[in-house]
């Protein structure tokens, strides 16, 4: 059973997910076929006891209506995802979230760089530059060549180079939220 958590903003409580049966039994009574147009459910708080059907306390005049599985589209994965694609993916996330891991992959996205040309473009030792370098190849994220006594770092592929460059273009663009209809947020922080 989950906990509702607080909406400072609003006052409300978070109301708990309705299950598919409870949703059908609440629309049960319904002569409309169209999906888009069905009525949303309630928490069905009962005024008696000021409780939700989950059990979850309702502060009175404030029942918080909550979307059901008839309301939005069917999204087809295209794609299965496994667990281990997206700990892999968690993990390069990682490496590339140190600020200066980042600088060295922005200059990489440039193509290819000598190790001793980057520990001089970011004003730190050989060594200080190689480690981050070795957590980065760890990672797959970059890529190694050796000609002689130099070694030649570059973005492992294309992927990382998108990652990077959208990234730092996101980053980039003015904090909006005209995008999104903060009314309608349950209180997520992202």
């Amino acid at each position: 059973m989950t906990r509702p958590s607080s909406n400072k903003a609003n006052g409300l409580s978070r109301a708990p997910k309705v299950d598919a049966s409870s949703t059908a039994k609440t629309h049960a009574g319904s002569s409309s076929s169209n999906a888009a147009a069905a009525p949303r459910a309630t928490t069905g708080a009962s005024p008696a006891n000021g409780t939700s059907p989950h059990g979850a306390a309702v502060k009175a005049g404030h029942e918080r209506d909550v979307c059901g599985p008839e309301e939005h589209a069917r999204r087809a994965r295209l794609t299965v995802v496994s667990d281990d694609q997206l700990e892999r993916a968690a993990s390069i996330f990682r490496a590339a979230g140190d600020i200066s891991r980042l600088k060295l992959l922005h200059r990489l996205s440039d193509g290819e760089w000598c190790v001793t040309e980057l520990a001089d473009a970011a004003g730190v030792g050989l060594s200080t530059v190689s480690q981050q370098l070795r957590l980065l190849r760890a990672e797959r994220i970059v890529a190694r060549r050796r000609a002689g006594k130099h070694i030649f770092y570059s973005l492992a592929d294309s992927h990382v180079s998108d990652l990077i460059h959208s990234a730092i273009e996101h980053a980039a663009e003015p904090h909006s939220h005209d995008k999104h209809d903060d009314r309608h947020d349950d209180g997520d922080a992202t």
